[in-house]
């Protein structure tokens, strides 16, 4: 049997350990595609409250919110290696400077990305060409139940989404035991709900007797907003924000995640 000379261990034994390494990593970079992401750490910056930035893979594209406008570019993933491409578009909507600054230091980091790894707690991490972590995510919740939202748009049955009423407050509070509740205006109501995966719907709601005639039209939109969650097929969580749309995609009604 043929030894290695005991000058060619150490060498052999960093080989053994490299490709040790670049198995753990390959471990640690699991395909980003249909996973969806919340920034939790922007180095060097403090993140501002209510503007949730986020960042989803889908179909070789990455898109989310800045925390001011929408974003999306293609990106290429080979294992660890990870870029975004330059060809990105964005919607152009004004927000204050402080905003406007967080926003263009995230999409930064975005440009500066040439790999990426999964860290110990489940966080996403961009990392630099030096391995500098540029932004870090944590992954998007998706449970419904225990959760309760502020609605700030609904179909009003006119192929219209309006937003509240001044002076009235619509919510949604989805429980454990299958059952949202919440204030549709005026009064209370409840109904039946089921979610798998994608998947919402919501049965016809049960709502209290009250009459209410300040502000104006508060009867009707309690009434357009129940027939809306009745519409609803589908749900989409984005950061603290939550769509339900329609079986044929149109928007049902959109809310703000409430602080636990």
């Amino acid at each position: 049997m043929k030894h290695l000379p005991r000058t060619a261990l150490p060498g052999f034994a960093v080989l053994l350990l490299t490709a040790c390494a670049g198995r753990a990593n390959a471990a640690e970079a699991p395909a980003l595609g249909g996973t969806a992401w919340v920034l939790s750490e922007l180095p060097g910056r403090t993140l501002l409250a209510g503007r949730s930035v986020t960042l989803g893979f889908e179909d070789g594209r990455a898109a989310g919110s800045d925390g001011c406008n929408r974003y999306g570019s293609p990106y290429t993933q080979s294992g660890p290696a990870l870029s975004f491409g330059d060809r990105g578009i964005a919607t152009q909507m004004a927000c204050p400077p402080e905003v406007m600054q967080q926003a263009e230091a995230f999409r930064a980091s975005l440009a500066g990305t040439r790999s990426h790894r999964i860290a110990g707690n489940g966080h996403l991490q961009l990392l630099a060409a030096d391995g500098t972590v540029l932004a870090s995510f944590a992954p998007q919740p998706s449970q419904l139940a225990g959760t309760s939202w502020q609605v700030t748009g609904f179909n009003n049955g006119r192929q219209a989404v309006v937003s509240v009423l001044t002076g009235t407050e619509l919510t949604m509070e989805f429980g454990p035991d299958g059952r949202v509740s919440g204030y549709a205006g005026c009064n209370r109501y409840h109904a039946s709900y089921s979610v798998d995966g994608a998947a919402l719907s919501i049965g016809p709601a049960a709502a209290t007797r009250r009459m209410c005639v300040e502000p104006e039209q508060s009867m009707e939109q309690e009434q357009q907003f129940l027939k809306a969650l009745e519409s609803v097929a589908t749900l989409r969580m984005e950061g603290d924000r939550l769509e339900l749309r329609t079986a044929d995609g149109a928007l049902a009604v959109t809310a703000d995640k409430e602080p636990n």
